[in-house]
């Protein structure tokens, strides 16, 4: 499953969002200009299926923290999505004057009906209804996040709690205080990542690190092969070797480098089953030829025939990444700040024309709108 189209009201930065949305989708646009609250609207969703309404909003500090700067006192925040074109999950969430936590204001879900060659939209839930008005105390609580109200439509309740969002810190990945008995579970700064490895069934963790291992011969210099195992105290550990490296002699996570690091965590952030995968600045620490390379290998992981295809979305300022000639159009989201908040821009009818042509990347057409108008100034800092 994967999300075609998404709207926004009065989420964050962003007034008014309307876009759709492809395997892959590179969001692009200047620091501060919203790229991880994009995201965040994603894992919003996920947060709500998963943890609840009030945890979620809680979680982002308030529904003041998520409410659009422009926006009038009190004003609902909203969030529309469309997956696989056959399903629409709408939800609205306010506050009253008297009664400061989150309440749906209006859920509804959707689904495609076909009939003799037409498609039409056959609402499957409406909220509030009666029962709503009988207890108003129920709109604290979404549909999507229970189990008895949620049984006409809960594999879309699984699909948002299956998307995914990494931001690896390798630093975090090193510090040995986080290879406890107990440690933090699928954390997006990748601080339980080799414990993730570790718990994987062995087939399947042999059968992903044979592929990185791969990877890895072809990214790093005089790199011979990465295996997991446990210490004397019963904690995994990588396990590197390099050529031409005498017997006995590795390094593990403490000793490798950032990029090395990094490499690992998105490599099998990829391999792993999932829904959307939402990544933050994957170029960071890697080489430029790295980097380069990353839309093809999120491109072939969407069409590994061996397991279902992950959709991908990232944030990114790298033009090694966008040169690829390969990325289309539809697949480059560029952020723009305005006055009454960020614009979520697909690409312009000239800018099609301009990319398709064949002699001109989203780097060469794109980027150049994401820098800053004033940034020559810093030469007098």
């Amino acid at each position: 499953m994967m999300i075609n189209h998404l709207k926004l009201e009065n989420w964050k930065n962003f007034a008014f969002v309307d876009v759709d949305l492809g395997r892959r989708v590179f969001i692009i646009g200047p620091n501060a200009s919203g790229k991880s609250n994009f995201l965040d609207a994603l894992r919003f969703l996920r947060d709500v299926a998963k943890d609840g309404l009030e945890q979620a909003v809680m979680t982002r500090g308030g529904l003041n923290s998520m409410r659009h700067i422009g926006a009038r006192q009190r004003a609902d925040v909203s969030l529309t999505v469309t997956i696989d074109g056959a399903w629409r999950y709408s939800l609205t969430v306010g506050s009253e004057r008297r009664r400061p936590s989150p309440l749906v204001v209006a859920e509804v879900v959707e689904k495609v009906e076909r009939s003799s060659g037409a498609e039409k939209w056959k609402e499957i839930l409406r909220r509030p209804d009666e029962n709503d008005h009988d207890d108003p105390a129920r709109l604290q609580q979404t549909a999507l996040q229970q189990v008895s109200a949620n049984k006409d439509f809960r594999e879309i309740a699984d699909f948002f709690c299956s998307i995914r969002y990494r931001h690896i810190l390798p630093q975090l990945m090193r510090q040995p205080e986080y290879f406890l008995p107990n440690p933090v579970s699928d954390d997006p700064f990748g601080r339980d990542l080799v414990y993730r490895i570790w718990n994987t069934p062995e087939k399947t963790r042999q059968a992903r690190l044979k592929r990185i291992n791969k990877a890895l011969q072809a990214a790093v210099p005089n790199f011979k092969d990465l295996t997991i195992e446990l210490d004397a105290y019963g904690s995994p550990h990588f396990k590197v070797n390099y050529e031409p490296w005498p017997p006995g002699v590795y390094q593990n996570e403490t000793s490798l480098s950032d990029g090395t690091l990094r490499l690992v965590a998105i490599l099998w952030s990829l391999l792993e089953a999932g829904g959307p995968l939402l990544l933050e600045k994957p170029e960071l620490a890697l080489h430029e030829g790295i980097v380069a390379m990353l839309p093809a290998l999120f491109a072939q992981v969407g069409k590994d025939k061996t397991k279902v295809g992950r959709q991908v979305f990232l944030t990114t300022h790298a033009e090694a990444m966008l040169k690829d000639i390969f990325i289309d159009v539809s697949e480059v989201l560029r952020l723009e700040p305005g006055p009454d908040g960020v614009l979520a821009l697909n690409a312009t009818d000239e800018e099609i024309m301009l990319m398709e042509s064949g002699l001109f990347s989203a780097a060469d057409v794109l980027t150049p709108k994401t820098s800053p108008t004033e940034l020559e100034s810093l030469r007098f800092f």
